[in-house]
């Protein structure tokens, strides 16, 4: 069995140093626990930051490094410097905010922490990289480490790599905010399969790399870098078998019993939550305040509990919002207390396990409102320990855990007088009911519990690895063209070279018009002409015309429309490939302009023997889509008139049945010695027609990512370019 590296911002140990003696001893968590089973089944290695360790003598670092060890961990070693700026400053200043959707939170200037987030994350990568083995699976936790996947597969490219978001991935609108969006998106894409808790996080990630990368959506599969990255829904859950043991055990009962006896027969509604802005404590507070306000009946009938759990404590940002929490809760209690009692018993601290049990078991109505939530196992949690089904539970529709728990009190928390309402709702619930919704609530949290969730990636991230696809189908290809496959090339008697223009040779503009060569390129293609026995060929979906201006005076071959016009030499005629009627164009520019109508941002391009609908620039998701319908209203078109309708890269175009850049490759290997060299570079599918046209011998490139025929990937066109340089070379 292969093994697992596991590696996440820490480890799953607490170091502590007791008079002078050194100790690591396991911590707790939703994603230790969450992971600890695969770990120890899969013989594993956990990789992660063992915390500040600065302070120990030598011998203590060694006795540490070889506890680490016994528990199949491995640390990677972080400064106080690098903690402030990559975790606090960059992680938890900048993506967390972000991905919760509270911009005005957010770090504005934030570069030095951005320079050391992705300093940390190489060092991650390069720990991963000196510790990996042939067939290990590498498994990366969260966001702190969203760069990593990327940084490792440039290390090991053949590595199988799996990424899981534990945060929510926020709307598109909203990430593209984000400076440094791009260098995420591709770090993410590193991986063989990103996952996330919920198919809503998932969406706006496709739709964050089509608007950012340009990739075109696909809920399942993005294309990128020549490789297909599985996108996978996988909720995260508890250990459900833990929490109905210690629901069981005696002592907790007895505690659980004692909280209900000090509350002196209040019904107890209960809030568990880490003390972090997200988690919407002070709206939760004003919907106390507003419940009380509207029931003075009731207030006499309610104890509220709030246990806050003290985390990151260091940040400024968190210490405020501690001090608005108690300054809520005091001004609460001392509207609503009596002398016999306050209304928020308002709790900050851990609590050890056993007497969290304690607390779902005595609570007759459990809060879980966050603003937004990745998952929240608070409320799973809950509904594990409740082994008598009953209680109730409230929970915010803005925290992954609502897309499952749909037997849950659904809430919006920024809707106090709701809130308000849900609470009193809840405490009224007749005890049927309660025992309806509780049972459908603990059949689904135990049956997806975190075994199902780990063994269901895991089986996915098998799957995505090293998979060869179907006979017939493109080939994804990674590697480039090796040094030695290049002086192959350089060495025989004669050479031809043929070359795609857009998204091979310049990067795919906004409009076609904004594509020009630049001059370093006008010159390298001359370079390359001027080679003794070097053909060099532009074959372009591009009208003549722009051939002619941008690239007319250089000594080589140029064919426009995919191959219907070509033009031999600097100043001769550009001859048509054959007679064609061309009296369907205005239908077919009628049912194109349909859709340049419905989808903003998208246009025709006209020209002689074909029409093109571009749609580069529009909404992905809404251009998506209409691509999709285009096929069906042209259907009869293409029939009656012997057309076809050929996708390239974010562009439909209608030709002539039989014309592509194929019919270009007889034509000019008729001219060449038949030993000749033949190196061809294209971009898309229609570049797929010439890569077949060639013999088994050609050295044929697909620059950019996608499945294709062709030999060799590269991934842009500046990697294309350097290959031309090295053909000269």
């Amino acid at each position: 069995m292969s093994r697992l590296l596991i590696v996440s911002n820490r480890l799953p140990v607490t170091v502590r140093v007791e008079q002078g003696d050194v100790s690591v001893v396991p911590s707790s968590g939703g994603l230790v626990t969450a992971i600890r089973g695969p770990h120890e089944r899969h013989g594993g290695l956990w990789l992660g930051w063992p915390g500040d360790v600065s302070r120990l003598d030598e011998a203590q670092r060694q006795e540490v490094e070889a506890q680490l060890e016994r528990l199949g961990t491995a640390p990677v070693h972080l400064t106080p410097t690098e903690v402030s700026h990559y975790y606090d400053g960059f992680s938890n200043g900048v993506l967390w905010p972000l991905f919760h959707y509270l911009v005005e939170k957010v770090h504005l200037d934030a570069r030095r922490d951005w320079e050391s987030y992705r300093a940390v994350n190489e060092r991650f990568a390069d720990a991963i990289a000196a510790r990996y083995t042939p067939g290990d699976r590498v498994w990366i936790h969260d966001y702190q480490l969203t760069l990593v996947p990327a940084m490792l597969r440039q290390r090991i490219p053949d590595a199988r790599i799996g990424f899981f978001l534990h945060i929510p991935f926020p709307a598109a609108e909203v990430f593209r905010t984000l400076p440094w969006r791009e260098q995420v998106l591709r770090g993410m894409l590193g991986a063989d399969v990103v996952g996330f808790h919920t198919t809503a996080y998932r969406y706006h990630f496709v739709y964050s790399a089509a608007r950012v990368l340009g990739l075109d959506p696909d809920l399942e599969t993005l294309a990128y870098d020549g490789r297909k990255v599985r996108l996978g829904a996988y909720p995260v859950s508890i250990d459900v078998d833990e929490f109905a043991r210690l629901a069981r055990d005696e002592e907790v009962r007895a505690e659980a019993a004692r909280l209900r006896e000090r509350a002196q027969g209040r019904k107890i509604v209960l809030g568990i939550d880490r003390l972090d802005y997200t988690k919407g404590i002070p709206r939760r507070m004003l919907a106390i305040e507003r419940f009380l306000e509207r029931e003075p009946e009731l207030r006499s009938k309610v104890r509220f509990i709030q246990l806050a759990v003290p985390t990151r404590e260091q940040v400024d940002a968190y210490a405020d919002f501690r001090r608005v929490v108690n300054e809520l809760v005091g001004r609460i209690n001392g509207a609503y207390a009596t002398l016999d009692d306050v209304p928020i018993h308002f709790l900050h601290r851990s609590m050890p396990m056993s007497e969290v049990v304690a607390l779902y078991l005595a609570a007759d109505v459990m809060m879980v409102t966050p603003l937004r939530d990745g998952m929240n196992l608070v409320c799973k949690e809950y509904v594990a320990s409740r082994i008598d089904d009953t209680g109730a539970l409230v929970l915010s529709e803005f925290a992954g855990a609502a897309a499952e728990l749909i037997e849950a009190l659904p809430v919006n928390p920024y809707d106090i007088d709701a809130v308000a309402s849900t609470i009193q709702r809840a405490l009224v619930m007749p005890p049927a009911e309660q025992r309806v919704r509780m049972q459908a609530l603990r059949r689904r949290v135990v049956t997806h519990d975190a075994h199902r969730w780990s063994h269901r990636f895991l089986n996915d991230l098998e799957r995505a690895g090293g998979v060869a696809p179907a006979a017939g189908a493109g080939r994804r290809r990674t590697d480039a063209p090796r040094r030695s496959t290049i002086a192959t090339a350089l060495r025989a008697p004669s050479l031809v070279v043929m070359l795609d223009y857009d998204g091979t040779l310049v990067p795919l503009a906004a409009m076609p018009e904004l594509a020009p060569p630049d001059e370093e390129l006008l010159a390298e293609l001359r370079h390359l002409a001027a080679r003794p026995r070097t053909q060099v060929h532009v074959v372009s979906g591009r009208p003549r015309e722009d051939l002619e201006r941008w690239l007319g005076e250089l000594p080589i071959g140029l064919h426009a429309e995919h191959g219907f016009f070509s033009r031999a030499a600097p100043g001769e005629p550009w001859a048509a490939l054959r007679e064609a009627s061309l009296d369907w164009k205005p239908d077919v520019r009628d049912v194109l302009q349909g859709f340049v109508d419905r989808t903003a941002g998208s246009f025709i391009e006209e020209k002689v023997a074909s029409i093109a609908w571009h749609y580069r620039s529009a909404d992905p998701e809404l251009a998506s889509q209409m691509a999709r319908e285009v096929p069906a209203h042209l259907d009869a078109l293409l029939r009656e008139h012997g057309l076809e309708l050929i996708a390239g890269r974010k562009v439909l175009e209608v030709r002539l049945r039989g014309v592509n850049k194929g019919v270009i490759a007889p034509r000019v290997l008729s001219t060449v010695a038949p030993d000749a060299m033949v190196v061809a570079l294209g971009d898309d599918r229609t570049d797929e027609d010439l890569f077949a046209a060639l013999p088994p011998t050609a050295l044929t490139v697909h620059v950019g990512g996608g499945e294709s025929s062709a030999a060799f990937q590269l991934p842009d066109p500046a990697a294309a370019r350097r290959l031309l340089r090295a053909l000269v070379a």
